[in-house]
Order: C-alpha cells, then sequence, then structure tokens
C-alpha cells in the first residue's frame, strides 16, 4: 500500500498493490497494521454501503458528537469524494480536499473525525463502501451545505446535482456546528 497525504494532511489517499492475471486480480483494500504504521490507529465500528446514480451528491455530513473517521472505497463506478475540515484549532479549519475515486484504481480514501464528507457520482451508478470510527447517531448527524462559496468546493458538475431534502438544507460553514 501507498499513503499519500493530501493538502489537508490529516486526510490521506491510500492506494493498493493490485496483483492481476488472466483470472482477474487481488488485492488487500484495508489492513489496519499498516495503517498503524502511517499514523492511522483507527478502530472501525460500522461498515456502510451506498449505491447512487449519476449527478447525485451526497453530502457534506458530519457527526458533532460521536464523529466518524471514514475509509472510503468505491466497489463499481466512479465519484469525486471530498473532506471538509471543520475542526476549528486547525491551520486547514474550513479548507477542503477532493479525489476522483473509482473502481478501476480501487484507491481509498481515509477522512479522520473532524470532518465533513460527501460526494458526487461521475459514472451511471457508483457503489460507494466505507468503514466509520463510530456509529450513525442521526440525532448528532449535521449538513455543511454543498456549495458553499466560502468553503468553495470546485465540483466540476456539468448541471445541478440530484440532492436529498437534508441535503438541501444544509448549513453554510459561518452557520455550522464546528469541532474545537
Amino acid at each position: 500500500m501507498q499513503f499519500t497525504p493530501l493538502a489537508v494532511p490529516d486526510v490521506v489517499l491510500v492506494t493498493p498493490r493490485i496483483f492481476g492475471d488472466d483470472r482477474g486480480f487481488f488485492l488487500e483494500m484495508y489492513h489496519q497494521g499498516r495503517l498503524a504504521e502511517q499514523g492511522i490507529n483507527a478502530t472501525f465500528v460500522q461498515d456502510n454501503l451506498s449505491r447512487s446514480r449519476q449527478g447525485v451528491l451526497r453530502g457534506l455530513h458530519y457527526q458533532i458528537q460521536h464523529p466518524q473517521g471514514k475509509f472510503v472505497t468505491v466497489l463499481a463506478g466512479e465519484i469525486f469524494d471530498v473532506a471538509v475540515d471543520l475542526r476549528r484549532s486547525s491551520p486547514t479549519f474550513g479548507q477542503w480536499v477532493g479525489v476522483t475515486l473509482d473502481s478501476r484504481q480501487r484507491q481509498s480514501l481515509y477522512i479522520p473525525p473532524g470532518f465533513a464528507h460527501g460526494f458526487s457520482v461521475r459514472s451511471e451508478t457508483a457503489d460507494v463502501f466505507y468503514k466509520c470510527t463510530d456509529l450513525y447517531h442521526p440525532e448528532h448527524e449535521r449538513t455543511l451545505i454543498w456549495n458553499d462559496a466560502a468553503v468553495g468546493i470546485e465540483w466540476s458538475l456539468t448541471e445541478p446535482p440530484t440532492l436529498s431534502a437534508k441535503d438541501q438544507a444544509g448549513v453554510p460553514l459561518s452557520e455550522a456546528e464546528c469541532f474545537d
């Protein structure tokens, strides 16, 4: 596995080593020991899988209590995956990073607790699998609005995204509950 810190250095792109031949391929998607060697000492307690169609944008979600770190992998399709730093004490507070994740490269993105997370679907459909460091607590879930000009995410959308009611009601960073 190769570990690449991104512009917000606590967010890490994980590139697996893929072993392929005429039968197919094999790779390690997740290896706790290898992550720990890189300083990622997360314990994951919940796995989630979502399927979304092209044009869907999910996020930007976070939990103000029981914050979740996430290890995101695309099993089928392609997404543009985004993390926004909501840790007020961080030098990168309010900054975002985004990467394309797809089922060809099989990369994963580690997003630590304290970040809002979202993605837009670029392929016909996308199956997104992610491990979480804490359980889902809907009463603590918050949504940062996906198009907040103060954050300035460059989604590279060709038309308006399909959003859930919850995502349409997200708040800008200036009104968001954040982490100390």
